[in-house]
Protein backbone atom coordinates (compact mmCIF):
# COMPACT_ATOMS: atom_id res chain seq x y z
CA UNK A 1 0.00 0.00 0.00
CA UNK A 2 2.87 2.35 0.80
CA UNK A 3 4.34 1.94 -2.69
CA UNK A 4 0.89 2.46 -4.20
CA UNK A 5 0.57 5.79 -2.36
CA UNK A 6 3.91 6.97 -3.72
CA UNK A 7 2.93 5.95 -7.27
CA UNK A 8 -0.48 7.59 -6.80
CA UNK A 9 1.01 10.90 -5.69
CA UNK A 10 3.63 10.72 -8.45
CA UNK A 11 0.98 10.23 -11.14
CA UNK A 12 -0.60 13.52 -10.13
CA UNK A 13 2.82 15.17 -10.08
CA UNK A 14 3.69 13.82 -13.54
CA UNK A 15 0.34 14.91 -14.92
CA UNK A 16 0.96 18.34 -13.44
CA UNK A 17 4.45 18.44 -15.00
CA UNK A 18 2.91 17.76 -18.40
CA UNK A 19 1.13 21.11 -18.17
CA UNK A 20 2.89 24.35 -18.97
CA UNK A 21 5.05 25.45 -16.06
CA UNK A 22 4.76 28.94 -14.62
CA UNK A 23 8.02 30.83 -14.13
CA UNK A 24 8.00 34.07 -12.20
CA UNK A 25 9.42 37.20 -13.81
CA UNK A 26 10.42 38.59 -10.41
CA UNK A 27 11.96 35.77 -8.35
CA UNK A 28 13.47 32.41 -9.33
CA UNK A 29 15.72 30.59 -6.86
CA UNK A 30 17.08 28.01 -9.31
CA UNK A 31 20.20 29.40 -11.00
CA UNK A 32 20.03 26.67 -13.69
CA UNK A 33 23.70 25.80 -13.18
CA UNK A 34 23.23 23.22 -10.43
CA UNK A 35 23.00 25.84 -7.68
CA UNK A 36 20.23 27.81 -5.99
CA UNK A 37 20.01 31.18 -4.28
CA UNK A 38 18.14 31.78 -1.04
CA UNK A 39 15.39 32.48 -0.36
CA UNK A 40 13.87 29.68 -2.40
CA UNK A 41 10.48 31.36 -1.93
CA UNK A 42 10.53 35.15 -1.60
CA UNK A 43 6.96 35.09 -0.31
CA UNK A 44 5.23 34.89 3.04
CA UNK A 45 5.06 31.13 3.57
CA UNK A 46 5.45 31.58 7.30
CA UNK A 47 6.53 28.73 9.61
CA UNK A 48 7.14 26.29 6.74
CA UNK A 49 7.13 22.54 7.24
CA UNK A 50 8.03 19.92 4.64
CA UNK A 51 7.74 16.16 4.32
CA UNK A 52 8.87 13.72 1.64
CA UNK A 53 6.78 10.94 0.05
CA UNK A 54 8.98 8.87 -2.26
CA UNK A 55 10.61 11.45 -4.52
CA UNK A 56 7.93 14.09 -3.97
CA UNK A 57 8.15 16.89 -1.41
CA UNK A 58 5.18 18.64 0.15
CA UNK A 59 5.23 21.92 2.06
CA UNK A 60 2.63 23.72 4.15
CA UNK A 61 2.77 26.97 6.10
CA UNK A 62 0.85 29.23 8.46
CA UNK A 63 -2.10 30.98 6.83
CA UNK A 64 -3.56 32.75 9.88
CA UNK A 65 -6.97 34.29 9.02
CA UNK A 66 -6.77 33.98 5.22
CA UNK A 67 -9.09 31.61 3.38
CA UNK A 68 -8.53 29.14 1.91
CA UNK A 69 -5.92 28.14 4.48
CA UNK A 70 -3.06 25.68 4.84
CA UNK A 71 -1.37 26.07 1.44
CA UNK A 72 0.02 22.88 -0.09
CA UNK A 73 3.13 23.25 -2.24
CA UNK A 74 4.86 20.49 -4.19
CA UNK A 75 8.43 20.06 -5.39
CA UNK A 76 10.51 17.36 -7.05
CA UNK A 77 13.92 18.87 -6.31
CA UNK A 78 13.38 20.84 -3.05
CA UNK A 79 14.15 24.16 -4.78
CA UNK A 80 11.43 24.61 -7.42
CA UNK A 81 7.99 24.76 -5.81
CA UNK A 82 4.43 24.94 -7.10
CA UNK A 83 1.32 25.87 -5.12
CA UNK A 84 -1.03 22.94 -5.82
CA UNK A 85 -3.87 23.10 -3.29
CA UNK A 86 -5.14 24.15 0.12
CA UNK A 87 -5.95 21.69 2.88
CA UNK A 88 -8.50 24.01 4.50
CA UNK A 89 -11.08 25.48 2.08
CA UNK A 90 -12.60 27.48 4.94
CA UNK A 91 -11.27 28.34 8.38
CA UNK A 92 -12.88 26.59 11.33
CA UNK A 93 -15.07 27.28 13.19
CA UNK A 94 -16.62 28.58 9.97
CA UNK A 95 -18.99 31.05 11.61
CA UNK A 96 -16.18 32.65 13.62
CA UNK A 97 -14.07 33.22 10.52
CA UNK A 98 -16.83 34.86 8.49
CA UNK A 99 -15.44 38.02 10.07
CA UNK A 100 -11.74 38.84 9.51
CA UNK A 101 -9.72 37.43 12.41
CA UNK A 102 -6.41 39.17 11.77
CA UNK A 103 -3.53 37.25 13.32
CA UNK A 104 -5.73 34.35 14.46
CA UNK A 105 -6.50 31.05 12.78
CA UNK A 106 -3.80 28.71 11.47
CA UNK A 107 -0.50 28.96 13.38
CA UNK A 108 2.67 26.97 12.63
CA UNK A 109 1.46 23.70 11.09
CA UNK A 110 3.41 20.47 10.76
CA UNK A 111 2.98 18.06 7.85
CA UNK A 112 3.81 14.35 8.10
CA UNK A 113 3.49 11.24 5.96
CA UNK A 114 2.03 8.37 8.02
CA UNK A 115 -0.05 5.27 7.38
CA UNK A 116 -0.32 5.97 3.62
CA UNK A 117 -1.70 9.46 4.21
CA UNK A 118 -0.53 13.03 4.69
CA UNK A 119 -1.39 14.59 8.05
CA UNK A 120 -1.28 18.27 9.00
CA UNK A 121 -1.50 19.45 12.61
CA UNK A 122 -1.84 23.11 13.52
CA UNK A 123 -2.62 25.23 16.52
CA UNK A 124 -5.41 27.78 16.66
CA UNK A 125 -4.52 29.92 19.70
CA UNK A 126 -8.19 30.44 20.60
CA UNK A 127 -9.59 26.96 20.02
CA UNK A 128 -6.91 24.29 20.26
CA UNK A 129 -4.96 21.87 18.10
CA UNK A 130 -6.51 20.58 14.88
CA UNK A 131 -5.60 17.85 12.42
CA UNK A 132 -6.57 17.31 8.79
CA UNK A 133 -5.44 14.47 6.48
CA UNK A 134 -5.71 13.05 2.98
CA UNK A 135 -4.50 10.29 0.65
CA UNK A 136 -4.45 12.75 -2.25
CA UNK A 137 -2.74 16.12 -1.64
CA UNK A 138 -4.08 17.43 -4.95
CA UNK A 139 -7.67 16.57 -4.02
CA UNK A 140 -9.99 16.98 -1.08
CA UNK A 141 -8.71 16.87 2.48
CA UNK A 142 -10.88 15.40 5.20
CA UNK A 143 -12.82 17.58 7.63
CA UNK A 144 -10.63 19.01 10.43
CA UNK A 145 -10.57 17.17 13.75
CA UNK A 146 -10.10 19.01 17.05
CA UNK A 147 -7.36 16.86 18.60
CA UNK A 148 -6.87 18.92 21.75
CA UNK A 149 -9.20 21.68 22.88
CA UNK A 150 -7.87 24.68 24.78
CA UNK A 151 -6.64 28.25 24.61
CA UNK A 152 -3.01 29.03 23.91
CA UNK A 153 -2.09 25.60 22.51
CA UNK A 154 0.10 26.19 19.45
CA UNK A 155 2.82 24.81 17.19
CA UNK A 156 2.03 21.06 17.39
CA UNK A 157 4.05 18.27 15.84
CA UNK A 158 3.22 14.54 15.94
CA UNK A 159 5.53 11.54 16.32
CA UNK A 160 4.55 7.94 15.72
CA UNK A 161 7.15 5.90 17.61
CA UNK A 162 8.68 2.59 16.59
CA UNK A 163 6.21 0.69 18.81
CA UNK A 164 3.21 2.36 17.15
CA UNK A 165 2.48 4.73 20.03
CA UNK A 166 1.72 8.32 19.06
CA UNK A 167 2.77 11.55 20.74
CA UNK A 168 2.27 15.26 20.20
CA UNK A 169 4.67 18.04 21.18
CA UNK A 170 3.37 21.62 21.37
CA UNK A 171 4.11 25.09 22.68
CA UNK A 172 2.07 27.82 24.37
CA UNK A 173 0.94 31.29 23.26
CA UNK A 174 1.54 33.63 26.18
CA UNK A 175 -1.25 35.95 24.99
CA UNK A 176 -3.84 33.24 25.67
CA UNK A 177 -2.23 30.72 28.02
CA UNK A 178 -0.60 33.29 30.29
CA UNK A 179 2.77 31.59 29.90
CA UNK A 180 5.12 30.84 27.03
CA UNK A 181 8.67 29.42 26.58
CA UNK A 182 7.42 25.94 27.51
CA UNK A 183 7.19 22.72 25.50
CA UNK A 184 4.90 19.84 26.44
CA UNK A 185 4.30 16.30 25.18
CA UNK A 186 0.94 14.54 25.13
CA UNK A 187 0.08 10.95 24.33
CA UNK A 188 -2.26 10.50 21.35
CA UNK A 189 -4.34 7.62 20.14
CA UNK A 190 -2.77 5.65 17.30
CA UNK A 191 -5.06 7.35 14.77
CA UNK A 192 -3.70 10.74 15.81
CA UNK A 193 -7.20 12.16 16.30
CA UNK A 194 -7.16 12.97 20.03
CA UNK A 195 -4.82 13.32 22.98
CA UNK A 196 -5.10 10.79 25.79
CA UNK A 197 -3.68 12.69 28.75
CA UNK A 198 -3.05 16.13 30.24
CA UNK A 199 0.53 16.05 28.99
CA UNK A 200 3.91 16.66 30.60
CA UNK A 201 6.23 19.65 30.34
CA UNK A 202 9.50 18.48 28.85
CA UNK A 203 11.45 21.75 28.40
CA UNK A 204 11.42 25.19 30.03
CA UNK A 205 13.19 27.88 28.04
CA UNK A 206 12.68 30.81 30.39
CA UNK A 207 16.30 30.96 31.58
CA UNK A 208 18.35 30.49 28.41
CA UNK A 209 15.97 29.85 25.48
CA UNK A 210 13.20 32.47 25.73
CA UNK A 211 10.14 32.19 23.51
CA UNK A 212 10.90 28.60 22.59
CA UNK A 213 8.14 27.50 20.20
CA UNK A 214 7.58 25.99 16.74
CA UNK A 215 8.62 22.50 17.85
CA UNK A 216 9.12 19.68 15.33
CA UNK A 217 9.36 16.07 16.55
CA UNK A 218 11.78 13.51 15.04
CA UNK A 219 13.56 10.29 15.98
CA UNK A 220 17.03 9.19 14.83
CA UNK A 221 19.62 6.68 16.11
CA UNK A 222 17.65 6.07 19.30
CA UNK A 223 17.36 9.80 20.11
CA UNK A 224 14.17 11.77 20.26
CA UNK A 225 14.81 15.17 18.68
CA UNK A 226 12.82 18.35 19.03
CA UNK A 227 13.82 21.11 16.63
CA UNK A 228 12.52 24.33 18.17
CA UNK A 229 13.32 28.01 17.53
CA UNK A 230 13.97 30.39 20.40
CA UNK A 231 14.78 34.05 20.89
CA UNK A 232 11.83 35.53 18.98
CA UNK A 233 10.85 35.71 15.33
CA UNK A 234 13.09 38.50 13.95
CA UNK A 235 16.11 37.94 16.17
CA UNK A 236 16.19 34.31 17.29
CA UNK A 237 18.07 31.12 16.53
CA UNK A 238 17.44 27.44 15.90
CA UNK A 239 17.67 25.17 18.94
CA UNK A 240 17.74 21.39 18.88
CA UNK A 241 16.88 19.21 21.87
CA UNK A 242 17.67 15.49 22.18
CA UNK A 243 17.00 12.72 24.64
CA UNK A 244 16.90 8.92 24.75
CA UNK A 245 13.59 9.25 26.64
CA UNK A 246 10.64 10.98 25.02
CA UNK A 247 9.95 12.89 28.25
CA UNK A 248 13.58 13.87 28.75
CA UNK A 249 15.67 15.19 30.29
CA UNK A 250 16.68 16.86 27.04
CA UNK A 251 20.12 18.11 26.12
CA UNK A 252 20.16 21.33 24.14
CA UNK A 253 22.32 22.84 21.39
CA UNK A 254 22.00 25.95 19.23
CA UNK A 255 22.63 24.79 15.66
CA UNK A 256 21.83 27.80 13.45
CA UNK A 257 22.22 31.54 14.04
CA UNK A 258 22.51 34.74 12.03
CA UNK A 259 26.18 35.17 12.82
CA UNK A 260 27.98 37.28 10.24
CA UNK A 261 25.18 37.00 7.67
CA UNK A 262 22.26 39.30 6.83
CA UNK A 263 19.75 36.48 7.44
CA UNK A 264 18.08 37.49 10.70
CA UNK A 265 16.24 35.08 12.96
CA UNK A 266 16.99 31.92 10.98
CA UNK A 267 14.72 29.34 12.56
CA UNK A 268 11.51 27.29 12.57
CA UNK A 269 11.15 24.87 9.74
CA UNK A 270 11.74 21.31 8.67
CA UNK A 271 14.42 18.65 8.54
CA UNK A 272 14.10 16.71 5.27
CA UNK A 273 16.19 13.82 3.97
CA UNK A 274 16.50 12.92 0.28
CA UNK A 275 16.15 9.28 -0.89
CA UNK A 276 19.95 9.26 -1.23
CA UNK A 277 20.44 10.27 2.40
CA UNK A 278 21.28 13.98 2.08
CA UNK A 279 19.97 16.14 4.93
CA UNK A 280 18.47 19.61 4.49
CA UNK A 281 16.72 22.18 6.66
CA UNK A 282 14.01 24.65 5.65
CA UNK A 283 13.50 27.78 7.72
CA UNK A 284 12.08 31.28 7.39
CA UNK A 285 13.43 34.80 7.67
CA UNK A 286 11.22 37.70 8.76
CA UNK A 287 11.60 40.62 6.32
CA UNK A 288 8.77 42.81 7.63
CA UNK A 289 6.43 43.91 4.82
CA UNK A 290 7.64 41.04 2.62
CA UNK A 291 6.67 38.52 5.28
CA UNK A 292 8.45 35.38 6.41
CA UNK A 293 10.34 34.10 3.39
CA UNK A 294 11.66 30.54 2.98
CA UNK A 295 15.33 29.48 2.94
CA UNK A 296 16.96 26.08 2.41
CA UNK A 297 20.12 25.11 4.30
CA UNK A 298 22.43 22.14 3.84
CA UNK A 299 22.55 19.98 6.95
CA UNK A 300 24.86 17.27 8.27
CA UNK A 301 25.17 15.23 11.46
CA UNK A 302 28.14 15.37 13.83
CA UNK A 303 28.13 13.39 17.08
CA UNK A 304 24.38 12.91 16.68
CA UNK A 305 23.79 16.67 16.49
CA UNK A 306 22.66 18.44 13.32
CA UNK A 307 24.88 21.10 11.77
CA UNK A 308 22.93 23.54 9.57
CA UNK A 309 24.28 25.94 6.99
CA UNK A 310 28.01 26.64 7.32
CA UNK A 311 30.01 27.01 10.53
CA UNK A 312 31.99 29.99 9.27
CA UNK A 313 33.68 30.99 12.53
CA UNK A 314 34.29 27.52 13.95
CA UNK A 315 32.09 28.01 17.03
CA UNK A 316 30.08 24.86 16.32
CA UNK A 317 26.97 26.80 15.24
CA UNK A 318 25.97 27.07 11.60
CA UNK A 319 25.15 30.26 9.70
CA UNK A 320 22.78 30.51 6.73
CA UNK A 321 24.14 30.18 3.19
CA UNK A 322 23.11 32.51 0.39
CA UNK A 323 23.97 30.26 -2.57
CA UNK A 324 24.60 26.52 -2.56
CA UNK A 325 24.65 23.38 -4.68
CA UNK A 326 21.15 22.03 -5.16
CA UNK A 327 20.08 18.84 -3.37
CA UNK A 328 21.02 15.65 -5.18
CA UNK A 329 17.64 14.08 -5.93
CA UNK A 330 18.89 11.80 -8.70
CA UNK A 331 17.84 13.85 -11.73
CA UNK A 332 17.21 17.39 -12.93
CA UNK A 333 13.84 19.08 -13.09
CA UNK A 334 12.58 22.13 -14.97
CA UNK A 335 12.29 25.51 -13.30
CA UNK A 336 8.86 26.28 -11.87
CA UNK A 337 7.49 28.79 -9.37
CA UNK A 338 4.14 29.50 -7.71
CA UNK A 339 1.72 31.27 -10.06
CA UNK A 340 1.39 35.04 -9.57
CA UNK A 341 -0.14 36.61 -12.71
CA UNK A 342 -3.49 35.72 -14.20
CA UNK A 343 -5.57 36.65 -17.25
CA UNK A 344 -8.69 35.21 -15.54
CA UNK A 345 -9.24 32.84 -18.47
CA UNK A 346 -10.17 29.75 -16.46
CA UNK A 347 -13.43 28.97 -14.70
CA UNK A 348 -12.09 29.48 -11.18
CA UNK A 349 -9.79 31.75 -9.21
CA UNK A 350 -6.10 30.89 -9.23
CA UNK A 351 -4.55 29.30 -6.17
CA UNK A 352 -2.51 32.44 -5.46
CA UNK A 353 -5.65 34.20 -4.23
CA UNK A 354 -6.95 34.22 -0.66
CA UNK A 355 -9.83 36.11 0.92
CA UNK A 356 -9.64 38.22 4.09
CA UNK A 357 -12.20 35.89 5.74
CA UNK A 358 -14.23 32.80 4.88
CA UNK A 359 -15.69 33.53 1.42
CA UNK A 360 -19.31 33.85 0.40
CA UNK A 361 -20.52 32.67 -3.01
CA UNK A 362 -21.95 36.10 -3.84
CA UNK A 363 -18.63 37.92 -3.64
CA UNK A 364 -17.47 37.01 -7.13
CA UNK A 365 -18.28 35.14 -10.33
CA UNK A 366 -15.89 33.39 -12.69
CA UNK A 367 -18.14 32.01 -15.39
CA UNK A 368 -16.91 29.50 -17.98
CA UNK A 369 -16.14 31.27 -21.24
CA UNK A 370 -15.71 34.70 -19.66
CA UNK A 371 -12.11 35.88 -19.64
CA UNK A 372 -12.56 38.26 -16.72
CA UNK A 373 -13.26 38.15 -13.01
CA UNK A 374 -16.46 39.78 -11.77
CA UNK A 375 -16.32 41.20 -8.24
CA UNK A 376 -19.68 42.27 -6.88
CA UNK A 377 -20.09 45.51 -4.90
CA UNK A 378 -20.42 44.12 -1.37
CA UNK A 379 -21.50 46.48 1.40
CA UNK A 380 -18.75 47.28 3.88
CA UNK A 381 -19.16 46.22 7.54
CA UNK A 382 -21.35 48.50 9.60
CA UNK A 383 -19.54 51.54 11.05
CA UNK A 384 -16.29 50.48 9.34
CA UNK A 385 -14.00 53.51 8.87
CA UNK A 386 -11.77 51.62 6.44
CA UNK A 387 -11.30 48.25 4.74
CA UNK A 388 -9.38 46.51 7.57
CA UNK A 389 -12.47 44.48 8.52
CA UNK A 390 -13.83 44.01 5.00
CA UNK A 391 -14.02 40.23 4.51
CA UNK A 392 -14.18 40.31 0.69
CA UNK A 393 -10.67 41.58 -0.02
CA UNK A 394 -9.06 39.28 -2.62
CA UNK A 395 -5.35 39.22 -1.87
CA UNK A 396 -2.06 37.48 -2.65
CA UNK A 397 1.42 37.52 -1.16
CA UNK A 398 4.22 39.86 -2.15
CA UNK A 399 6.34 37.65 -4.50
CA UNK A 400 9.73 39.40 -4.57
CA UNK A 401 11.63 42.42 -3.23
CA UNK A 402 10.94 44.38 -6.45
CA UNK A 403 7.86 43.90 -8.62
CA UNK A 404 5.14 45.69 -10.56
CA UNK A 405 1.42 44.91 -10.55
CA UNK A 406 -0.77 46.00 -13.46
CA UNK A 407 -4.50 45.36 -13.59
CA UNK A 408 -7.40 46.47 -15.79
CA UNK A 409 -10.69 47.23 -14.05
CA UNK A 410 -14.14 48.31 -15.27
CA UNK A 411 -16.76 49.60 -12.83
CA UNK A 412 -20.50 49.07 -13.38
CA UNK A 413 -22.26 50.83 -10.50
CA UNK A 414 -25.76 50.28 -11.98
CA UNK A 415 -26.98 53.41 -10.20
CA UNK A 416 -26.13 57.06 -10.85
CA UNK A 417 -25.81 57.78 -7.15
CA UNK A 418 -22.48 57.45 -5.37
CA UNK A 419 -21.45 54.46 -3.32
CA UNK A 420 -19.69 51.83 -5.45
CA UNK A 421 -15.92 51.55 -5.79
CA UNK A 422 -13.30 49.01 -6.79
CA UNK A 423 -9.58 48.93 -7.24
CA UNK A 424 -6.07 47.85 -6.43
CA UNK A 425 -4.93 47.60 -2.81
CA UNK A 426 -1.65 47.21 -0.89
CA UNK A 427 -2.93 45.73 2.37
CA UNK A 428 -1.36 45.75 5.82
CA UNK A 429 -1.82 47.44 9.18
CA UNK A 430 -1.55 50.59 7.05
CA UNK A 431 -2.94 50.25 3.54
CA UNK A 432 -3.20 52.21 0.31
CA UNK A 433 -5.46 51.90 -2.72
CA UNK A 434 -5.89 53.07 -6.25
CA UNK A 435 -9.68 53.27 -6.49
CA UNK A 436 -12.14 53.60 -9.35
CA UNK A 437 -15.39 55.19 -8.17
CA UNK A 438 -18.18 57.42 -9.48
CA UNK A 439 -20.69 60.15 -8.77
CA UNK A 440 -23.64 61.63 -10.68
CA UNK A 441 -21.25 63.34 -13.10
CA UNK A 442 -19.18 60.28 -14.05
CA UNK A 443 -16.11 58.32 -13.01
CA UNK A 444 -13.23 59.28 -10.73
CA UNK A 445 -9.96 57.64 -9.74
CA UNK A 446 -8.56 58.20 -6.25
CA UNK A 447 -5.33 57.27 -4.54
CA UNK A 448 -6.16 56.68 -0.89
CA UNK A 449 -4.39 55.73 2.32
CA UNK A 450 -5.50 54.42 5.68
CA UNK A 451 -2.68 54.90 8.17
CA UNK A 452 -3.10 52.82 11.35
CA UNK A 453 -6.00 51.02 9.71
CA UNK A 454 -5.67 48.31 12.34
CA UNK A 455 -6.65 50.92 14.96
CA UNK A 456 -9.70 52.10 13.06
CA UNK A 457 -8.29 55.25 11.45
CA UNK A 458 -10.25 56.50 8.45
CA UNK A 459 -9.24 55.98 4.85
CA UNK A 460 -8.54 59.33 3.20
CA UNK A 461 -8.08 60.42 -0.41
CA UNK A 462 -4.59 61.69 -1.20
CA UNK A 463 -5.27 62.58 -4.83
CA UNK A 464 -8.07 62.21 -7.36
CA UNK A 465 -8.79 62.74 -11.05
CA UNK A 466 -11.94 62.59 -13.12
CA UNK A 467 -11.82 60.30 -16.16
CA UNK A 468 -14.05 59.87 -19.22
CA UNK A 469 -14.59 56.12 -19.00
CA UNK A 470 -15.62 53.42 -16.55
CA UNK A 471 -12.51 51.45 -17.57
CA UNK A 472 -8.98 52.07 -16.29
CA UNK A 473 -5.59 50.36 -15.98
CA UNK A 474 -4.01 50.62 -12.53
CA UNK A 475 -0.39 49.98 -11.66
CA UNK A 476 1.71 49.86 -8.50
CA UNK A 477 5.48 49.44 -8.34
CA UNK A 478 6.97 47.99 -5.15
CA UNK A 479 10.67 48.48 -4.49
CA UNK A 480 13.14 47.17 -1.91
CA UNK A 481 14.52 47.53 0.62
CA UNK A 482 11.62 49.34 2.31
CA UNK A 483 8.68 48.11 0.20
CA UNK A 484 8.01 51.60 -1.15
CA UNK A 485 4.96 51.66 -3.41
CA UNK A 486 4.26 54.08 -6.25
CA UNK A 487 0.83 54.15 -7.93
CA UNK A 488 0.02 55.14 -11.51
CA UNK A 489 -2.85 54.83 -13.97
CA UNK A 490 -3.43 54.66 -17.70
CA UNK A 491 -6.52 55.43 -19.74
CA UNK A 492 -5.13 53.79 -22.89
CA UNK A 493 -3.15 50.92 -21.32
CA UNK A 494 0.14 52.26 -22.65
CA UNK A 495 0.97 55.62 -21.12
CA UNK A 496 1.00 55.75 -17.33
CA UNK A 497 0.72 58.78 -15.07
CA UNK A 498 1.76 58.73 -11.42
CA UNK A 499 -0.85 59.74 -8.88
CA UNK A 500 -0.82 60.50 -5.17
CA UNK A 501 1.99 59.91 -2.72
CA UNK A 502 4.58 57.21 -2.31
CA UNK A 503 3.39 54.65 0.26
CA UNK A 504 5.49 52.36 2.42
CA UNK A 505 3.87 48.93 2.69
CA UNK A 506 3.45 47.59 6.21
CA UNK A 507 3.02 44.02 7.42
CA UNK A 508 -0.34 42.76 8.59
CA UNK A 509 -0.92 40.94 11.87
CA UNK A 510 1.80 38.22 11.90
CA UNK A 511 1.89 38.30 8.10
CA UNK A 512 3.55 40.29 5.33
CA UNK A 513 1.80 42.93 3.27
CA UNK A 514 -0.45 41.69 0.49
CA UNK A 515 -1.51 43.04 -2.88
CA UNK A 516 -4.88 42.50 -4.45
CA UNK A 517 -8.34 43.64 -5.44
CA UNK A 518 -11.52 44.90 -3.83
CA UNK A 519 -15.07 45.83 -4.84
CA UNK A 520 -17.25 47.42 -2.19
CA UNK A 521 -20.33 49.51 -1.63
CA UNK A 522 -21.32 51.96 1.06
CA UNK A 523 -24.07 50.72 3.32
CA UNK A 524 -26.35 53.53 2.18
CA UNK A 525 -26.15 52.77 -1.55
CA UNK A 526 -28.74 50.64 -3.29
CA UNK A 527 -27.95 46.99 -3.93
CA UNK A 528 -26.24 46.05 -7.16
CA UNK A 529 -23.09 46.99 -8.97
CA UNK A 530 -19.90 45.14 -9.82
CA UNK A 531 -16.40 45.46 -11.20
CA UNK A 532 -14.88 43.36 -13.95
CA UNK A 533 -11.14 42.66 -13.78
CA UNK A 534 -9.52 41.73 -17.10
CA UNK A 535 -6.10 40.69 -15.80
CA UNK A 536 -3.70 40.93 -12.88
CA UNK A 537 -0.07 40.83 -14.01
CA UNK A 538 3.04 40.74 -11.87
CA UNK A 539 6.17 41.77 -13.76
CA UNK A 540 9.54 43.38 -13.14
Amino acid sequence: MRSFLIIFFSMFALDNCAQEKYISEVWVADNEDGTYTNPILYADYSDPDVTRVGDDYYMTASSFNAAPGLPILHSKDMVNWELINYALPKQVPEETFKIPQHGNGVWAPSIRSHNNELYIYWGDPDHGIYMVKTNDPYGNWEEPVLVMEGKGLIDPSPLWDDDGKAYLVHAYAGSRAGVKSLLSVNKMNAEGTKVLDAGRHIFDGHDDQPTIEGAKFYKRNGYYYIFAPAGGVPTGWQLVLRSKNIYGPYEEKIVLEQGSTSINGPHQGAWVQTPGGEDWFYHFQDVEAYGRIVHLQPMAWKNDWPVMGEDKDGNGVGEPVKTHQKPDVGKSYTVVTPVESTEFEGDSLGLQWQWNANPEMVWHAKLPGNDYLRLFSIKTPEDAPNLWMAPNLLLQKFPAPNFTVTTKISLFPQEAEEGKRAGLIIMGMDYATLTLTHDEDGFIIKQTQAMDAIDGKEEVAIAEKRIDSNEIVFRVKVNAPDAMCRFSYSEDGKNFTEIGEQFQAQPGKWIGAKVGLFSVSTREAKRGGYADVQYFRITK
